[in-house]
C-alpha cells in the first residue's frame, strides 16, 4: 500500500529533502506540499493525504491550528505527524491536544522519520518512544490537561480490554503485548482496534493519554 503524504513546513529545504528521498521510496508518495498552516489545511482537505508530516513553527496559522482543523474533520482519516524540536515541549502539548499522532525531531535521521510516516498511516505504534513517553507524560501531569471528566475511570471495555490498554499506555507494541498476556499478536491488535472504537480514539497516542488520565498508568514519582 502506498502511503500518500502531504509535507507542511515554512522551510523549501526541509521539504526537497524528505520529498527526495521518499521518492526513493516505492511505498511513500508525496501528494503536495504547504509552506504555511492554512495551505496545509486546504492541501489536507483537498487531496485527503494518509499523513500530514506537519512542521509546528510556520507563519500565520502555525502547524497547532493547522493539525486541529485536519483531525477535527470527520471526513478524513489524515493523520498529523508532527516536527519537533526537544526545546518546544509547550508547543508539543498543544499539537497532543489539537488531535496529532506522533512527533518526531527534526534532527533525526532521515529515515526513522519515513519509518515514523509509515507508523502513523498504520496507527500501530506511538512515534520515538523516548521523546513521545516523555512528552504525553508531562502532558497528562500537568493540570490543564486533566479535566475532571478525565479523572473517572474507562468504562464500556472489557477487562481484558482494560488490560490491553494499560499495557499501550506503558508504550507497548502489539508484539509485546502479546507476549505479556501470552496471546497472539494478531489478537492484541485486535483488541487495540476495539479500544480504539469503543474509546472514540484516533490513534495509540490518544489510547496512551486515556490510560495516564484513566488512573491506569501512573506517572514515576
Amino acid at each position: 500500500m502506498t502511503v500518500r503524504v502531504l509535507l507542511a513546513d515554512d522551510q523549501p529545504l526541509v521539504r526537497s529533502g524528505l520529498r527526495v528521498i521518499m521518492a526513493d521510496h516505492g511505498d511513500l508518495e508525496v501528494v503536495g506540499e504547504a509552506a504555511t498552516g492554512a495551505e496545509a489545511v486546504r492541501l489536507a482537505r483537498a487531496l485527503r493525504p494518509d499523513v500530514v508530516v506537519m512542521d509546528i513553527r510556520m507563519p500565520g496559522m502555525d502547524g497547532i491550528e493547522a493539525t486541529r482543523l485536519i483531525t477535527a474533520d470527520d471526513a478524513t482519516t489524515t493523520r498529523v505527524l508532527v516536527l519537533t524540536t526537544f526545546d518546544e515541549d509547550d508547543h508539543v502539548h498543544g499539537a497532543l491536544r489539537a488531535g496529532a499522532s506522533g512527533f518526531v525531531v527534526k534532527d533525526m535521521a532521515l529515515d526513522d522519520i519515513l519509518a515514523a510516516v509509515r507508523v502513523v498511516a498504520a496507527g500501530d505504534a506511538l512515534i520515538a518512544p523516548g521523546v513521545t513517553r516523555r512528552l504525553i507524560a508531562d502532558f497528562v501531569a500537568r493540570p490543564a490537561a486533566a479535566p475532571e471528566r478525565s479523572a473517572r475511570p474507562v468504562e464500556g471495555i472489557t477487562e481484558r480490554e482494560r488490560e490491553v490498554l494499560t499495557l499501550v499506555g506503558r508504550g507497548r507494541s502489539n508484539t509485546e503485548i502479546a507476549e505479556d498476556l501470552f496471546i497472539t499478536v494478531a489478537t492484541a491488535k485486535s483488541h487495540v482496534s476495539r479500544l480504539l472504537t469503543k474509546l472514540g480514539a484516533r490513534d495509540r497516542v490518544q489510547l496512551v493519554i486515556t490510560a495516564y488520565e484513566s488512573g491506569l498508568v501512573t506517572l514515576p514519582r
